[in-house]
């Protein structure tokens, strides 16, 4: 479970995660998170939110943005607003460590996701590149469609495909969440 103060990394991909207000503190209203990425960081997948908004503040370093192809650098004190349904991407492309403030509204549950995926990193479920298997990416995908949607397959696909794979994933026992990474 989330709570303020708990730390979470992802060292395949080179995250570190610290979770300032959880969706518990904030009545779900929002959550707040330092997220720090190590230097030459793996780009996440584009994605977007369809019920979220997001606000970033760079705090230390360079964030590397990719909001509907088009790239952007932001420095430290630099700050961007990413709106619901918009596609984006962020990481740190230089070879120094970037720190963001990161407040998503609603909070929803983001933060069980990022439980989740990096606890399946930890767990050496996914590839070099921080992906799990197309099963579980379906189950994470089905499981948490309100908060985050890829971008790369039309969303009409999506609700073909990702249930019958999700199906076949959890005949493999694979699920959408696991407690296990929530403690």
């Amino acid at each position: 479970m989330a709570y303020s103060g708990k730390v979470i990394e992802n060292k395949i991909v080179g995250q570190q995660l610290k979770f300032l207000r959880v969706a518990k503190e904030t009545q779900g209203e929002f959550l707040e998170i330092e997220m720090s990425y190590s230097g030459k960081s793996i780009p996440p997948i584009p994605h977007y939110h369809p019920n979220q908004e997001e606000w970033f503040t760079v705090l230390e370093g360079e964030l590397t943005v990719r909001i509907d192809g088009e790239i952007r650098k932001l420095k430290a004190g630099e700050k961007i607003y990413i709106p619901k349904n918009k596609v984006h991407s962020m990481w740190s492309e230089g070879a120094s460590k970037t720190s963001v403030n990161w407040i998503v509204k609603p909070a929803l549950k983001t933060e069980y996701f990022f439980e989740t995926a990096y606890g399946l990193a930890k767990a050496g479920k996914v590839n070099t590149m921080g992906i799990p298997s197309v099963f579980q990416s379906a189950l994470l995908a089905m499981e948490y469609s309100d908060e985050f949607r890829v971008a790369t397959i039309p969303r009409s696909l999506q609700k073909i495909i990702f249930p019958v794979l999700g199906f076949l994933g959890r005949i493999k026992g694979l699920k959408g969440k696991y407690a296990e990474f929530m403690n």
